[in-house]
């Protein structure tokens, strides 16, 4: 029986919107007031693209990675397909609620807002969120060992960053970010 190609497609297909959109997107966003420094930014930069390239090159990786832990079944592209779907649109919705606030550096923006509705309600950080459910979707559908270890990597990316962010934002705002902090769990909904 022949494993259809489809939900490949698809999990391609949102990186692939995700990118285009985040990149015509950033044209719109306001001016920035502070921005964190090169230096900073490669602290997390280095660990999410070794996780992308981990996640897309694992076939190609040498023992343990290559090593498959996830069946190749109909069931299982699917629902990868589905879940990839569902983390694009998550992102989607936080950058749609961000409106010209959003950055893809840690920034501070003229007139900077505290957001806190969509997504922001659920999570502080919806977008990486997002991210780590395409991450998680992708290692599902290509089910390599590699794809596990890029997820973990992918998590401490968006660590490190959101943590930096979170700084940020308690010094900008400083008692409503506080409160926030105590009403909204960080990354993953009602736990952490």
């Amino acid at each position: 029986m022949q494993i259809s190609s489809l939900p490949a497609d698809i999990i391609r297909a949102c990186w692939l919107l995700f990118s285009v959109i985040w990149l015509l997107a950033a044209a719109s966003t306001k001016r920035s007031i502070y921005r964190e420094s090169g230096a900073q930014r490669l602290r997390y930069w280095i660990l999410l693209v070794l996780a992308f390239l981990l996640l897309t090159r694992a076939s190609r990786l040498p023992y343990p990675f290559n090593v498959r832990i996830i069946p190749a079944t109909e069931t299982v592209g699917w629902m990868a397909g589905i879940l990839c779907i569902a983390g694009l649109l998550f992102c989607l919705w936080a950058r749609a609620a961000l409106g010209r606030n959003w950055s893809g550096t840690i920034t501070l923006k003229e007139g900077h807002e505290l957001i806190e509705r969509g997504p922001y309600r659920l999570v502080r950080h919806p977008i990486y969120t997002g991210l780590l459910v395409m991450f998680l979707a992708t290692a599902i559908k290509f089910g390599y060992l590699s794809g596990i270890v890029a997820m973990l990597l992918a998590f401490v990316s968006f660590w490190i960053k959101l943590s930096d962010e979170e700084k940020l934002m308690l010094q900008q705002f400083p008692d409503q970010y506080r409160s926030y902090q105590e009403r909204v769990k960080c990354i993953i909904p009602f736990v952490l």
